[in-house]
Formats: structure tokens, C-alpha cells, sequence
């Protein structure tokens, strides 16, 4: 449950990553965005407020931000600053119903900015986080002195006293070998030092601290996408991309229905100009058409299975629910169906939908199809079990299914 439920939290890091990084603007959103920074005058006031907040001096930038944003309501590179900073600093507020204020406004800058163009992860990650309940007062660790010195770290942090956290954040992962945040926002003070470096070789030695920080939290737990992800913005800045791509593959395989587990992988398809896209298969409820075909054994294997054949196969579970294995065996048997036929007559081809279908269910990713592209509330109660016992499928299938060259991918 605290994993779940600290996550907007741990989101406050993962933005400051992401916009540190410069990996944080869809390929829409850059154009804008970075226009309206270039359009508007550079006065040394503002660039001075920017250049704060890219360094996380959030309390710092956060003063100079208010006034320029009086002055121009409509300058998107400093309401989405504003907006963030308040949401950082908010974290340093102990009244819950001031803190809760803050979050107002700032989810309301946030959302002001979105109206005018800015289209950034940073910023849809950020209106999620703050449309969310409040876990601030949710401790990360049961043992104090852990809990106090990552608190002290967080107070360091928005300061932009990157030193100074690493040191909190490394006390309390000693004080709890467990606490899987203090390893994961040490690994990020190493990137933020690394990233902010001139030198190659300073570069080079932080992120790879970084990286074995990262790997620490990995090693804590790796079904949290989080670690993975900052570990693959790592490796893209020392520009190891097919590593980097790697490890923005465990993010989402870490958490598949975490909306932030993709942002990694996206960014990172756009910069190597390569094409991410899942098999297109055309269920006949999907398309809200009557199953013909191949397609009617799919219809009556899924009758079957909510006429009773659910309780024999789950019958711990009191009401059914659309399962992964009545989706992979309605799928398989269509598959099959649909290759005897192709085999019995060559001069007929298959539709993409059923051809799919088939090399899918030949290399033996179905299911991870059916987990990543095709799921429903109660296929994924299935991931959790399914992932134990096949995370190379998982994998295999974002390589060989998902990511695709731009210049050789199929329409």
C-alpha cells in the first residue's frame, strides 16, 4: 500500500529528473515551449529566475517567478516553473490545510499553462500528482531517524543544496537498508551534479554513481518503475543508447499501467527516431461488430468461460472477471484456427489483425501482448503472477514487437 500511495510524491522527483535532463517535452510541445522562451525579452531578471529553478533552487527561484508571472500571465516557461516550484516547495509545509492551498494554486497555474500550449510530460505528470491526494505526512520509513534524515534531505533538495541532500539521503539508507527512496533521490543527486558538469570526465564519474544508486533501489525492489527509468536517463546522457533503452523497458515492464513508466521509453524512441507502436488487432467487440469467421471461436470460448468454466479455474475468487487466461485462450485457439487455414490454402493471405495474431502467438507472446496492449481491470490483476514467472517474454516482446526503425517499420 505505501508504495502506491507515496507515489505522487516520489513523482515530484522524477519531474525535476525529467526537466533537469531536457527530456522532459513531447516532440509537439518543444516547439512551443522553446519559442516562447526565445520570443520573449530576455531581461536578465528573468533569466536569472530560470536559471535558479534549473539548479532546484525552488525557494529561491520561487519570489522571482511571482513577478515575472504578474507581469506577463502568458508566458508558458514561467507559469509551468511557478507552478512546479510552489508544488516542490510545498513539501516543506507543515499545515496541512496551507499546504493544501498551495497545491490548489499550483495545480491551477499548471493547468493555466497546459491552456496556452505547454504540452510537457513535465507538466501532465505534475497536474496528475496534484489532482491526487496529499501523501506528504505519509512517513517513508517506520524508523525515525531514516524518516528525519530523507526529510532533511527533501528540505535540502528544494534549497538546490544538492550536497548536502546526497548526504541525508546516503544516512538514511543506512539507517534502513530497505527504504528504497533514499537510494533512489541519492542516485539522483549524483545524475543532477552530473548533468550540470562540464568536464566529460566529472560527467561520466557522476552518472555512473548515479547508475549504482539507482542499481541499489533496483535491488530493493525492481517492480518499481522509477529507479529504471532515471537509470536509463543516465545512460542517455553518457549516450549509451541501446543500455539506456534497456532499462526504459524494465521501467514499464516494472509498472505497466503507471502512465509515468512510458515517458522514459517515448522520449528516448524520438531521439532515435525509431517508431513504438503495438501488433494492431481488431477484436470483433472492439470494433463493435458480430464475430465472423475465425473470430466466432473467440466469441464462444469467452462464453464459455463466463457460463462457468471461471469458477472451476479460479475457485478461490466469488464473481467472475474477464481474466488473462480466458483472453490468451480464446486469442490461441483463433491463432490456430487461422494458421491450419493459411497452411491448408497458401493463395489466401491472412487480414493484418488475424496475421498478427499468429506471429504472435508463435514466438509465445500472447500474453505479454494481451498484458501491455490489451488489458482490462481484471486481466491486470493477472500481471503481477504472470511477470514472476516470464519477465524475458516481457522483454522480448518490447523488443521484437514494439520498437520499431522509422524507416523500416510497417504502416
Amino acid at each position: 500500500m505505501k508504495q502506491q500511495s507515496s507515489l505522487p510524491r516520489l513523482l515530484l522527483f522524477i519531474f525535476c529528473a525529467l526537466w533537469c535532463a531536457g527530456l522532459m517535452l513531447s516532440s509537439a510541445a518543444a516547439p512551443r515551449a522553446f519559442a516562447q522562451t526565445v520570443q520573449m525579452p530576455q531581461d536578465a531578471e528573468r533569466q536569472h529566475a530560470i536559471e535558479l529553478w534549473e539548479q532546484s533552487k525552488f525557494t529561491e527561484a520561487l519570489p522571482l517567478l511571482e513577478k515575472l508571472a504578474a507581469k506577463n500571465g502568458d508566458d508558458i516557461a514561467i507559469l509551468s516553473r511557478l507552478g512546479f516550484a510552489i508544488y516542490a516547495t510545498t513539501a516543506m509545509i507543515k499545515d496541512p490545510q496551507e499546504r493544501q492551498q498551495r497545491r490548489s494554486r499550483a495545480l491551477t497555474i499548471l493547468q493555466h499553462s497546459q491552456e496556452l500550449g505547454d504540452d510537457s510530460n513535465l507538466t501532465k505528470l505534475a497536474v496528475d500528482a496534484l489532482s491526487s491526494n496529499d501523501p506528504t505526512d505519509i512517513p517513508f520509513s517506520k524508523i525515525r531517524e531514516a524518516e528525519q534524515a530523507i526529510r532533511d534531505g527533501e528540505a535540502a533538495f528544494v534549497k538546490g543544496e544538492l550536497d548536502k541532500a546526497l548526504a541525508h539521503y546516503e544516512r538514511a539508507l543506512r539507517l534502513d537498508p530497505k527504504l528504497y527512496e533514499a537510494a533512489l533521490y541519492a542516485g539522483d543527486m549524483y545524475f543532477k551534479k552530473g548533468y550540470a558538469a562540464t568536464d566529460p570526465a566529472v560527467k561520466s564519474e557522476q552518472m555512473n554513481k548515479a547508475g549504482e544508486w539507482f542499481a541499489r533501489a533496483i535491488a530493493i525492489t525492481q517492480d518499481r518503475e522509477t529507479a529504471h527509468r532515471y537509470w536509463g536517463d543516465a545512460l542517455m546522457a553518457l549516450g549509451k543508447q541501446d543500455e539506456a533503452r534497456a532499462k526504459f523497458v524494465e521501467a514499464i515492464i516494472a509498472e505497466p499501467y503507471n502512465r509515468g513508466a512510458y515517458v522514459g521509453l517515448t522520449q528516448w524512441a524520438e531521439h532515435n527516431n525509431v517508431s513504438l507502436g503495438h501488433p494492431q488487432i481488431k477484436v470483433p467487440d472492439e470494433a463493435g461488430a458480430e464475430a465472423a469467421g475465425n473470430w466466432t471461436i473467440y466469441k464462444k470460448t469467452r462464453e464459455a468461460w463466463a457460463d462457468g468454466r471461471f469458477n472451476k479455474e479460479f475457485p478461490t475468487e466469488k464473481a467472475y472477471r474477464h481474466s488473462l487466461r480466458e483472453e490468451a485462450e480464446a486469442l490461441r485457439l483463433v491463432a490456430e484456427a487461422a494458421a491450419k487455414e493459411s497452411q491448408s490454402d497458401r493463395t489466401k493471405s491472412l487480414d493484418p489483425s488475424l496475421a498478427s495474431l499468429v506471429k504472435l502467438n508463435q514466438a509465445g507472446l500472447l500474453e505479454a501482448y494481451i498484458l501491455f496492449a490489451h488489458p482490462d481491470a481484471g486481466i491486470a490483476r493477472d500481471y503481477a503472477a504472470y511477470r514472476q514467472a516470464n519477465r524475458d517474454k516481457l522483454r522480448r516482446y518490447w523488443k521484437e514487437f514494439v520498437i520499431q526503425d522509422k524507416q523500416t517499420a510497417t504502416p
